[in-house]
């Protein structure tokens, strides 16, 4: 039984990491390859101007805050929290989620195209920006957190981390640094690098951990996962508002529309980073278990 459930869990994770490779290619093939989707995140990009004045002070704090040096320190920390755990495998895995996850942000940043469509003429000599860099460290070291935390607060520990990783990628759309697109892939390379993070715990544990369901944190997943969906739903929804004035430039917009292709996009980021937060949150249990055998 036992080592069903563990083939099970592997399978689980491999279908994960093929899903959301597989939802960041589609991402980046509609956002930065058709022109409906460049001018969607254009919208939403030239609607961040609506009530800037006033989030302007807490954005550029959130931003200015995520450097190398904090990602290092931040790393640090989470390996310390494994370490005094008695987790040396887990502060090794939540290590190299945290890298391989930025390195591969910054990689596809670099070597993905983006064409010229005409629709955001003002970015062209910008090229391609997605996936974000600052969202994808906001968003590896809030999984990473979830995963070394001990069981008593690992939900609370979400539940944050996700308020923070949700808030750097709105922030990053707020400041136009980037588009609501580049915020959402960074959450899918996150999502998938902590799939393969799992089969890694998964391979290290040992045959005689013992897995306890008290620890499934099933209503905070449930939580985290109904909220996420109901708000991506709602971001389509939007989107499919504005698909009626996809033949008008962004820039020539009212700002009625342009307050919902911002508001969509923003409610979109927060939806997918919560659901991904919730898989995690909803198969941990198994990955880390209470007791090691």
């Amino acid at each position: 039984m036992r080592a069903t459930a563990r083939g099970g869990t592997a399978v689980w994770l491999v279908v994960l990491a093929l899903a959301q490779v597989a939802a960041l290619v589609l991402l980046w093939r509609f956002a930065v390859h058709t022109t409906l989707g460049q001018w969607a995140d254009t919208v939403a990009l030239t609607g961040n101007r609506i009530g800037q004045d006033h989030i302007d002070g807490p954005v550029n704090r959130i931003l200015n805050a995520m450097s190398v040096v904090s990602l290092l320190a931040a790393t640090a920390v989470i390996g310390f929290i494994a370490l005094i755990r008695g987790r040396t495998a887990l502060a090794v895995t939540a290590t190299l989620l945290i890298a391989g996850a930025n390195l591969s942000t910054q990689l596809l940043k670099q070597h993905l195209a983006r064409p010229d469509l005409g629709i955001d003429p003002e970015r062209v000599a910008a090229g391609n920006s997605l996936p974000s860099g600052h969202t994808t460290v906001a968003a590896s070291v809030a999984v990473a957190l979830i995963l070394v935390l001990p069981p008593k607060i690992r939900a609370a520990g979400a539940f944050l981390g996700v308020g923070y990783a949700a808030a750097a990628g709105v922030a990053t759309l707020s400041a136009g640094w980037h588009r609501p697109s580049d915020a959402v892939a960074a959450y899918l390379v996150v999502g998938a690098w902590t799939a393969v993070a799992g089969l890694l715990l998964l391979f290290f544990q040992r045959a005689r951990a013992a897995i306890s369901l008290a620890d499934a944190h099933r209503a905070a997943a449930a939580v985290l996962g109904l909220g996420g969906g109901l708000a991506v739903v709602a971001s389509g929804l939007a989107l499919s508002w504005l698909v009626r004035l996809a033949d008008i430039p962004a820039d020539e917009l009212a700002p009625r529309p342009l307050f919902v292709g911002y508001a969509g996009a923003a409610i979109g980021i927060v939806g997918t980073m919560a659901v991904v937060a919730a898989l995690v949150l909803a198969v941990v249990h198994r990955l880390v278990p209470r007791d090691q055998g």
